[in-house]
Formats: structure tokens, C-alpha cells, sequence
């Protein structure tokens, strides 16, 4: 855990006792061993990834641990065009093996540094609000984004505005990709529980949420 990244492959392969452990290091940012506290270097972030539910061997992720991700995102599998390009690449060498590093992580910590300095006026804070209280009125749901995912939300809207050079949230967040109002798809599903297998909170939900 002591990395500023950590990649949690197939995490909901773990057993519920070691997938809890990592919500101290998640929320907290330290690890407890035998009682001694050891606080972890920022930034810290955890990327992880995880097998299908009804595959043998899995256990889902619970609900705490779930909410301290920031956003969950569905591969499913690539292009015919894609899988050709895999091959291609993947075929004699290891991409990994030309890896180099193209930031420090003290320049991680300067960007996240700046992107809290994004403005947000209470109406698009409002606005936010909106967009996760949605889920949690509908009956497709057993449990809505929590206030957590609100913050993520809210902090992942910041940063998409950092990156468009721009000082301050706006009311340009209407549905689309790149738009705050697209975000909060992935954002929400990370920390809503679905009661039906078919349920997903999709852009009609969100556009209800801005009416």
C-alpha cells in the first residue's frame, strides 16, 4: 500500500476481510499494523479492477468500500479493430517494457493543488446536489449515491474544468461527453447499489435532475 498509486487487480476476488482493510487506507490515507499507525506518502489513489459477480470466486465489493471510489466505468470488450491492434502490440513484446514516467509526484500534488482553487458558485452546487439525490428517489435503486459521491462529484467537475483552462464551474453543464452533467453517470453508479439487474441510472435520470 505504500505506493502513490495502487492497482487492485481483480479486487472482488479478495474475501471480504482484506477488501475491508483497504478502506482505512482509502478514507483515512494510513495503514494500522499490530496497532502501530503508518501514514501513507501523497497523493495516494487506488485504480482497481473487477471480474463479473457471477463468475466463481467473487464477492461483492461492500457498499463502504464502493462509496470511496470515485467513479466505476465498464469496459465490456474491445472493437473488432481494437482487438486486431492488441494483437499487433501485444503479439511479440509487453507495451510495459517502453513505459517511462511522464510526471512527479509532486507535480500530482501541485495539480490536485490547483484544482481546488477551481470556483464553484452555490448554484452549481445546487446543481450537484440535484444530480445525486436523483438515483435516490427511483425504485430501480436499493440504496442512491450517498453525499460522498456528492463531493466526488463535485471534485471531478473541478478538474474537468482545470483541464478546459477554465477558473470557475459554469452553467455549461449540459448532457454530452465532457459535460459535468456526463460525469456524473460513472460517478453515481459507483456508489449506487442496483436492486434490478437490469436497472441503470442512465441520461434520462440526470436530465430529470436538471428540470
Amino acid at each position: 500500500m505504500f505506493a502513490n498509486i495502487v492497482v487492485g487487480d481483480e479486487i472482488n476476488r479478495a474475501s471480504p476481510k482484506t477488501q475491508s482493510a483497504l478502506l482505512e487506507c482509502m478514507e483515512e490515507r494510513q495503514v494500522t499494523v499490530d496497532g502501530t499507525t503508518y501514514v501513507l506518502p501523497p497523493p495516494f489513489m487506488v485504480i482497481a479492477t473487477q471480474n463479473p459477480v457471477e463468475m466463481e470466486g467473487t464477492y461483492p465489493l461492500p457498499e463502504a468500500q464502493r462509496d470511496r471510489f470515485t467513479a466505476r466505468i465498464a469496459m465490456g470488450y474491445p472493437s473488432r479493430q481494437a482487438e486486431v491492434e492488441m494483437l499487433e502490440a501485444h503479439g511479440s513484446a509487453s507495451p510495459l517494457e517502453d513505459l517511462e514516467p511522464v510526471a512527479e509526484a509532486e507535480d500530482i500534488s501541485d495539480l490536485i493543488a490547483a484544482v481546488r482553487k477551481v470556483h464553484v458558485a452555490a448554484p452549481i452546487k445546487d446543481y450537484v446536489v440535484s444530480l445525486s439525490a436523483a438515483p435516490r428517489a427511483t425504485p430501480d435503486l436499493r440504496l442512491g449515491a450517498s453525499p460522498r459521491a456528492t463531493l466526488h462529484l463535485l471534485r471531478a467537475s473541478r478538474a474537468l474544468a482545470a483541464l478546459g483552462l477554465r477558473p470557475l464551474l459554469d452553467l455549461d453543464l449540459r448532457l454530452g461527453e465532457g459535460s459535468g452533467a456526463a460525469l456524473a453517470l460513472p460517478l453515481v453508479q459507483a456508489a449506487a447499489r442496483v436492486l434490478r439487474d437490469v436497472a441503470t441510472f442512465d441520461s434520462a435520470g440526470v436530465s430529470g435532475a436538471k428540470e
